[in-house]
């Protein structure tokens, strides 16, 4: 017996984030609350143990620079 098919899951391709992106992009200041408009303009800090982590975890895979 075959499954229905909204049981069928197709993998999805970020349709809806990509969606969401675009309405904050085009909205614009009106009806955003201060601390969110700065929350997504604050640069994404970079930690340096991540890095470092990466690098170990490449050489474990056997791969060199």
């Amino acid at each position: 017996m075959s499954r229905h098919p909204v049981d069928h899951h197709e993998p999805s391709d970020g349709g809806r984030m990509k969606h969401f992106a675009e309405v904050e992009r085009t909205s614009g200041a009106e009806g955003s609350h201060p601390s969110a408009k700065a929350l997504t303009r604050r640069p994404e800090e970079r930690d340096g143990k991540n890095r470092r982590a990466a690098h170990y975890a490449r050489i474990e895979r056997g791969h060199r620079a």
